[in-house]
């Protein structure tokens, strides 16, 4: 084992969970707000993962607040990530969900929701 593996190995995260795409989860994470700091939900769909679980692996969170869309790109090993939780499953056909973009809240709904 190499130095690159034994430093890629002590910076991994594994308490995450296992992440698909087409869950909805909901992600924790710590904002600093000048000198504090306090802990902030975000809670979307999963429509991308890309690179796995590596270092460089993220997965992208979309969430529709008040009639307009929010996409947030978390890596896996971010240290501002405390928690991650999944709050329901779906079963989908593709890996990345980027044609929900171009639809309505109750449309992707429609198209997600019908098989979990």
């Amino acid at each position: 084992m190499n130095k690159l593996d034994i430093f890629n190995k002590a910076q991994k995260k594994s308490e995450l969970p296992e992440l698909k795409t087409g869950m909805k989860v909901k992600v924790t994470e710590k904002i600093k707000d000048g000198e504090k700091e306090r802990l902030q939900a975000f809670a979307g769909l999963i429509i991308a993962i890309k690179h796995g679980k590596t270092l460089g692996g993220a997965f992208t969170v979309r969430a529709v607040m008040d009639g307009i869309s929010v996409e947030k790109a978390y890596p896996f090993n971010c240290p501002s990530i405390t928690k991650v939780e999944i709050v329901s499953t779906s079963n989908v056909r593709r890996s990345k969900l980027y044609f929900l973009r171009g639809l309505s809240k109750k449309k992707s709904r429609e198209k997600i929701g019908a098989t979990a």
